[in-house]
């Protein structure tokens, strides 16, 4: 299969999945927020059941999104930036569907619950969009300019990995004051402020490190 026919299928793959998760996000807010789906805060709180169920699919999707990138490419890179990919436009796909289907989000800074797992993230899901983006244009930049084996140096790897932690604490310090009182903390919870200050550097590192794989540059 040529690198074109791969990102389609990649492409039709991600958006269907995005589509599973908008459908199956849009019914648990119609169930926890009857009265608007779109008020996401005040926050509601999952009974145990859902919030198992809601763990489980989202292992079960990152093992989705590795399990193709590991299929459709070979090598480390090749495959982390099919992973990326794919991950990436699943993000992109799932806010595109909400806005489709529920008119969600209605402004650029609309706060979300980015992820679970350890605990929950919190962030303008623009924040969560903006990485998603970047790793659509770099990995279907690399998978559709070169079929060669790439390398990337510990120290440009060192930088998006750092990247990544500072973007990633940004996601999970809203939630830290909550954790000691246990899952009731969290219900009624409102958005304060997002930490800006950590996530720009963060992006900017993640972008910095991935730059440095691409053909023609450092092997």
């Amino acid at each position: 299969m040529s690198a074109r026919s791969r990102l389609l299928w990649f492409g039709a793959y991600a958006l269907a999945m995005a589509l599973v998760e908008a459908a199956i996000v849009i019914h648990l807010r119609q169930l926890y927020y009857p009265a608007d789906p779109r008020a996401l805060f005040p926050l509601a709180v999952f009974s145990p059941s859902d919030l198992t169920l809601e763990l489980a699919r989202e292992l079960a999707t990152t093992v989705m999104i590795l399990a193709v990138a590991a299929l459709a490419e070979r090598g480390f890179l090749r495959r982390f930036a099919a992973f990326v990919l794919v991950f990436g436009l699943w993000d992109l796909g799932y806010y595109a569907w909400l806005k489709l289907f529920l008119d969600w989000p209605r402004h650029w800074l609309e706060w979300d619950v980015l992820y679970l797992f350890p605990w929950p993230w919190f962030g303008p899901w623009l924040s969560a969009a903006l990485i998603a983006a970047l790793f659509v244009l770099w990995g279907g930049w690399l998978l559709a300019a070169t079929e060669a084996a790439l390398r990337l140096r510990a120290a440009d790897a060192g930088l998006f990995v750092l990247g990544a932690l500072l973007a990633l604490t940004a996601f999970l310090l809203p939630a830290w004051p909550l954790l000691a009182g246990g899952a009731e903390a969290f219900r009624g919870w409102m958005p304060g402020s997002f930490a800006w200050w950590l996530y720009v550097p963060g992006l900017a590192l993640m972008a910095a490190g991935l730059l440095q794989v691409y053909p023609g540059g450092r092997a």
